[in-house]
């Protein structure tokens, strides 16, 4: 097995304990402090929720980085709380804590989405690329590309997140039903773009292998000629730009 697997696997272990930890811690008791204690751990570990990051505590207490969040989020004030894990014991009822647990939940995305574009989350969502935690791309001629997460648009409840190939340049649907169901703009528009300006290396060159249809050995002819008029195209604009063609 090569250093790769191993790494991989390595990590999927280590995810795996960590999550069964919390689980046993959560489910080992029956005080609601004990609930909350890890909620953000618990919630980046669920399943469904692999392309989260975790959001530092000290960004989440800044109440700059929350600015207008308050007048989108239900409950917000009960919300934040649970997120940092000072919500008070036996406050809630259970049909309460579910408002609020709905409410955290929306409350984290949105806040996930500034992060994710500052240093530190660049860093960490950098990591998870480079793992190939958001999957790889479905594409024959983009070789496994790693992909990244993106959402269609910044205004929440609109679109489910998508993934962006930085090698074809182009954007699919997550395997999973659980990660479709995810909102897009809890990783907003520019997230996966801001990555590839910080990190310029992890832009692979564009890939301009394609696919040809073929019936008997033969190129159809419509798609043929397309298909050379786009070369000319991109051969024309690398002379105009100085570039050469073999590059």
């Amino acid at each position: 097995m090569c250093w790769v697997c191993l790494l991989k696997l390595n990590h999927r272990m280590c995810r795996t304990r960590v999550r069964d930890c919390i689980v046993n811690e959560l489910s080992s008791t029956d005080s609601d402090s004990e609930y909350c204690k890890y909620w953000v751990e618990w919630f980046t570990y669920a399943e469904g929720n692999e392309y989260f990051c975790d959001v530092d505590e000290e960004y989440i207490l800044d109440r700059f980085n929350l600015t207008n969040l308050s007048n989108d989020v239900p409950n917000y004030l009960q919300a934040l709380e649970m997120i940092t894990d000072r919500l008070p014991e036996k406050a809630l009822s259970n049909e309460e804590r579910e408002q609020v647990e709905r409410s955290a939940r929306y409350l984290y995305g949105l806040i996930h989405a500034r992060y994710i574009i500052t240093t530190q989350g660049l860093k960490k969502m950098l990591d998870k690329f480079k793992r190939g935690d958001f999957g790889r791309c479905p594409r024959v001629y983009c070789h496994q590309n790693p992909l990244l997460p993106v959402g269609i648009t910044d205004v929440p409840s609109q679109k489910g997140v998508k993934l962006y190939c930085c090698r074809c340049e182009d954007i699919y649907n997550p395997k999973s039903r659980r990660h479709n169901m995810i909102d897009g703009a809890f990783f907003g528009t520019s997230f996966p773009h801001m990555l590839l300006q910080v990190y310029p290396a992890l832009k692979p060159a564009p890939s301009e292998q394609r696919y040809v249809p073929r019936i008997f050995g033969f190129k159809l002819n419509a798609i043929a000629e397309l298909h050379r008029w786009q070369d000319e195209q991109r051969e024309e604009q690398k002379k105009r730009l100085g570039i050469s063609s073999t590059t």
